[in-house]
């Protein structure tokens, strides 16, 4: 058989002679599709399921910080302001005085008719304060002498006629006040005249002579008529 001569082997890789190199540029650059060609085709299966698939949340905001509260300067100290000024104190209207003439032997008993005239015309008991300025009220005696705690006691009750020395040191006021002018001394009949006055609310009857607790010219009346 003939032999034939072995053919050299070719490699892929080496290129022949005037053929350069590859370089990595040459790269084969991947396909795109050219303009007016057609997209590929969408499979609608693949689209109903990325369409279903909810979009995740991301993480929601939190509340907004409060900002920090600004520090308050003091101002300046608020002046005291003028309350109104005190007007004068209410006075007390001065009571009546009414004078029943009567000589100093005479004042105790023109005193006891005083006391009956201020009952019968609708006065209470309670309201009538009886002061001699001599010798005390028999009333006020007999009152003594179940003691000096029952007698002032019924002061303090209210409940009837109470009689007492015009010179008494104790807080002692009525609406009515009978002064029994029963000393012929001016100077404590002028005083137990200013003491009456002070006790005396509404009204102050004087049973005696006018002229020794300084009013000289002073006309009678009846205080059942006050």
């Amino acid at each position: 058989m003939p032999v034939f001569p072995e053919e050299p082997e070719i490699h892929e890789s080496i290129p022949g002679p005037g053929v350069p190199f590859p370089r990595e540029s040459d790269a084969q650059a991947p396909r795109t599709p050219a303009a007016g060609s057609a997209s590929p085709a969408v499979n609608p299966a693949n689209s109903r399921t990325a369409a279903a698939v909810p979009a995740v949340p991301g993480p929601r905001p939190g509340p907004p910080r409060p900002a920090p509260p600004r520090a308050v300067k003091p101002g300046p100290p608020a002046r005291p302001g003028r309350g109104p000024r005190p007007g004068p104190a209410a006075r007390r209207p001065a009571p009546a005085v009414q004078f029943v003439a009567a000589p100093a032997g005479d004042a105790l008993e023109r005193a006891d008719d005083t006391v009956d005239h201020l009952l019968e015309s609708g006065r209470r008991p309670g309201d009538v304060l009886v002061l001699t300025v001599g010798e005390p009220h028999p009333w006020q005696q007999h009152e003594l002498s179940f003691g000096e705690a029952r007698y002032w006691a019924q002061l303090t009750e209210g409940d009837d006629v109470f009689y007492a020395d015009a010179a008494l040191n104790r807080p002692a006021g009525r609406e009515v006040v009978v002064l029994v002018v029963n000393d012929t001394s001016a100077d404590r009949a002028g005083l137990a005249f200013q003491q009456a006055l002070g006790r005396a609310g509404a009204l102050l009857v004087v049973c005696g002579e006018a002229g020794l607790v300084g009013a000289p010219d002073a006309p009678e009346s009846r205080p059942a008529l006050a």
